[in-house]
């Protein structure tokens, strides 16, 4: 039985999963963490062969918690299952030690498909991801211009691309809101880009951490 823990906010999301497992005879959803803690709190101290993880869980300030998280439980697989598009964070979550990404728009049916697939070793993505996938990498000097931010900007750009506002940025790195402007201004300038969802896809698949020297 492929035991699964459920790292969402939403309590709803939880129970439609829960019954649709109910009486299967191979997936067995264990428990439910609305915020990050609950989910270390549980991996410190119960078993789980899988999590489903939302990008948006209270608490789960960047990707690179999904790194610290799959190096201390390597025995454990990820599968991020999260209302953001997947064309836009699935690449750079695998990077950080997921085992799949499936974007909640998809049908029930297919969340069971990536979790057999994830317990026996494999790597789940849509037909979809694996098209996005084999496009970017015929692209060629696509992070030239990256080299060129600061590490203050390569902070900025991190938590952006996580979907942090400003005033979160703020409070994040101890900065007022309008030095946070500053820098997203000087980070788009910089990138050739208009808004928030280029910004993320000149950056998909980039592990921005490797850029800084102590990570935030």
């Amino acid at each position: 039985m492929i035991r699964v823990f459920v790292a969402d906010a939403h309590p709803i999301i939880y129970k439609g999963i829960k019954a649709v497992f109910r009486n299967s005879t191979e997936i067995n959803i264990v428990g439910k963490g609305l915020h990050y803690q609950e989910l270390v709190d549980f991996l410190a101290t119960k078993k789980a062969n899988i999590v489903l993880l939302e990008l948006e869980l209270p608490g789960f300030e960047g990707i690179h918690l999904l790194r610290n998280l799959k190096d201390k439980y390597q025995n454990v697989r990820f599968l991020v299952f999260s209302t953001l598009k997947e064309d836009l964070y699935a690449v750079s979550t695998l990077k950080a030690g997921a085992s799949g990404y499936l974007s909640k728009t998809n049908p029930l049916s297919r969340l069971r498909e990536a979790i057999l697939k994830i317990s026996t070793g494999g790597v789940y993505i849509t037909n979809d991801l694996a098209e996005v996938i084999a496009f970017n990498k015929t692209k060629s000097n696509q992070y030239a211009n990256i080299d060129q931010l600061s590490r203050r900007e390569i902070q900025v750009l991190r938590l952006l691309v996580n979907g942090r506002k400003n005033i979160e940025i703020a409070g994040i790195l101890s900065i007022s809101d309008k030095t946070v402007s500053t820098y997203r201004r000087r980070v788009m300038k910089k990138l050739n880009v208009k808004n928030i969802i280029d910004l993320a896809r000149q950056t998909q698949g980039l592990d921005l951490d490797m850029y800084l020297n102590d990570p935030i």
